[in-house]
């Protein structure tokens, strides 16, 4: 039998829990290095302004899909923790 849940769906399943309150809280609050988010800008910058080597650009488009999985997964944390303050 297979489910209309995605994987991420069933790990924020607030009716059939694999994460804590406290999880999903520390998922919720991830920021990001402070010497990242400037090495960030900075291969941001190179990008807009065509100076990005190939090697810079790898790295950029792996930490931009890598920021976009931990959008992702903070945005159902939260809502995880919305439904569990709901149900509670």
């Amino acid at each position: 039998m297979t489910s209309a849940f995605s994987p991420l769906d069933r790990l924020f399943d607030p009716a059939h829990p694999l994460l804590s309150g406290e999880a999903a809280r520390v998922i919720a609050d991830l920021r990001t290095d402070p010497e990242v988010e400037a090495r960030m800008d900075m291969l941001a910058e190179k990008a807009r302004e065509g100076q990005i080597s190939i090697e810079e650009r790898r790295e950029y488009e792996s930490w931009m899909r890598e920021g976009t999985m931990i959008s992702v997964l903070q945005a159902k944390a939260r809502l995880y923790l919305k439904r569990l303050a709901q149900s509670a």
